[in-house]
């Protein structure tokens, strides 16, 4: 037994070692970070503003002219100064501008609604600003999403894994103390998602893009494809082929089917993703990965561009997985997005919506954009819901050979199904799904309904959740028969074999809102008389 002498000099011995370690982390906190491999930084805003037990409120203080001047040049990005409350916290100067891709294009060429989503950027005019912390919060608008839950159903997903991925919450929005509608507000992927979850490393963020096609800013898509009928619509589609291949089509047959889906046979490349988007590894030039490179977020050279190409090497090898990935944030990643569908995305044939983080050489992905999960990039006017409801959890990106060594390694491959199938038989089957769907909807059923610019009505909003939900538990039933072997987990097994499919007869994927690349009819905007374009415009 230690006698008490002993152990009172022990304890000081600990305590004066603390002292040393707190002076050393205080005075040093980056190399000592860097030294400890990293770790991330509590941030008070993930409770004061992220709870999504209570709803977050914002008002949008500015003048009504500059508003009004902000929404009629949407489509320009650029920043207008307002003030803003969120809850109780005030701040001036804070900058302010429309958002989006698809969605801004197809609110902007809309004359019935100015439903934009926007940014909210604190450090904009003053440098440091942050709201308890953070730099920049996205309103999300819903656009082809009449559920108004599928994003946060998925975000919902990523944090019950552990996933590094944005925080969420709903957002009560006003401008002027005059409400606006109900948004999805998002922590944007930035300096203080870093922070909070990388700590002071200095690793390197891109928003890799294949869909750039004018308009936009770096690392965002600025446009869409032309509505047939438009005198451009033929060489936009040849534009596009010669990028995505042969099998890009949008009118003919099983081609076109294959292109809705976005699962291309044989492994084919992403979209327009033959400038690094779809992280295939090409070659050593760095000028083959440009769209990686534009995208970048935070400032980049050609020594990390380098250790980037290093990493996509080794990974497209199968060489060394743990030095270059960070693989059990990547297996969870895959988990999620697989069993969300979301084919706007590496897992369709669009390569962007997603970033990439880089750190000492590894690389991660971090999650984005989810409106249209589960089914919701279907582009023709067919809506097969099996292919949604039993979309192949063993071959989920088609589209680049990124993932493909994890999913060739039985050991990866095993703890990749051990997460798919807690999101089966834990998240859903186990409850969890259902109080999140029941909590949503006690939060935001009454502000849909009295929603003066939402592009759905209350009507389409509840049908389109209650289908959500029937969707959400059969993909959970089919994800759990693909994991125990009773359903084919392959596209190749499935198209040899759909005996066991789960039925999804009584599913309607096109009830949640889906993605229309004819120019709009799913953005069935109202223009109520409660609101509509009067109210977003200002001129009530």
């Amino acid at each position: 037994m230690i006698s008490y002498k002993h152990m009172a000099k022990l304890v000081s011995i600990i305590m004066a070692a603390a002292v040393v370690f707190c002076l050393w982390m205080t005075a040093f906190s980056r190399q000592a970070v860097e030294a400890l491999g990293g770790m991330s930084v509590p941030m008070a805003y993930e409770e004061a503003l992220f709870d999504t037990e209570e709803m977050m409120r914002i008002d949008i203080q500015m003048k009504q002219e500059e508003w009004e001047e902000m929404l009629e040049n949407a489509a320009a990005k650029e920043y207008y100064a307002c003030d803003v409350q969120i809850n109780d916290q005030k701040l001036g100067n804070v900058g302010l501008r429309t958002k989006g891709n698809t969605s801004l294009s197809a609110i902007a060429g809309n004359p019935d609604t100015d439903r934009f989503s926007f940014k909210l950027e604190f450090d904009h005019y003053v440098e440091g600003q942050t709201c308890l912390g953070l730099d920049k919060l996205i309103l999300n608008n819903n656009y082809a999403d009449a559920t108004s839950m599928k994003e946060a159903v998925v975000y919902d997903m990523y944090r019950y894994l552990g996933v590094d991925a944005s925080l969420y919450n709903y957002a009560e929005l006003s401008l002027n103390g005059e409400y606006l509608g109900v948004y999805l507000a998002l922590e944007a992927v930035e300096d203080s998602f870093l922070l909070r979850n990388y700590g002071t490393g200095d690793g390197k963020l891109y928003k890799p893009d294949s869909m750039k096609m004018g308009g936009g800013e770096k690392g965002e898509f600025g446009g869409q494809p032309p509505r047939p009928g438009e005198k451009d619509a033929d060489a936009w589609k040849e534009e596009r082929r010669d990028q995505g291949g042969e099998n890009f089509d949008l009118e003919e047959g099983d081609e076109r089917q294959k292109t809705a889906r976005g699962k291309m046979p044989g492994g084919s490349p992403s979209m327009g993703g033959g400038n690094g988007a779809n992280l295939n590894y090409t070659d050593e030039e760095l000028s083959s990965y440009s769209d990686i490179w534009d995208g970048e977020v935070t400032d980049t050279d050609k020594a990390d561009h380098s250790r980037v190409v290093t990493a996509l090497k080794n990974i497209g090898g199968g060489t060394d997985l743990e030095k270059y990935l960070d693989v059990d944030n990547l297996l969870k990643y895959m988990a999620v997005h697989a069993f969300s569908v979301n084919l706007d995305s590496l897992s369709g044939n669009m390569a962007h919506n997603y970033y990439l983080y880089e750190y000492n050489g590894m690389l991660n992905i971090l999650p984005w954009d989810y409106n249209l999960a589960f089914g919701g990039m279907n582009m023709g006017p067919e809506n097969d819901a099996s292919e949604t409801v039993n979309d192949a959890v063993d071959s989920p990106f088609p589209g680049t050979t990124f993932f493909d060594a994890l999913l060739e390694d039985e050991t990866y491959l095993s703890r990749y199904h051990e997460y798919l199938n807690r999101l089966a038989q834990e998240y859903v089957l186990g409850g969890r799904f259902r109080e999140v769907y029941e909590g949503i909807r006690e939060r935001i059923d009454t502000l849909v309904e009295t929603d003066p610019t939402a592009l759905y009505s209350y009507e389409e909003y509840e049908a389109g959740a209650e289908m959500l939900y029937q969707t959400v538990m059969l993909r959970a039933e089919s994800v759990k028969g693909q994991i125990a072997g009773t359903i084919p987990a392959t596209d190749e097994e499935q198209r040899e074999d759909a005996a066991n499919l789960v039925d999804a007869s009584e599913i309607d994927i096109s009830v949640m809102g889906v993605m229309d690349m004819g120019g709009g009819a799913e953005q069935k905007a109202r223009g109520r008389q409660t609101g509509g374009k009067h109210i977003m415009s200002g001129n009530s």
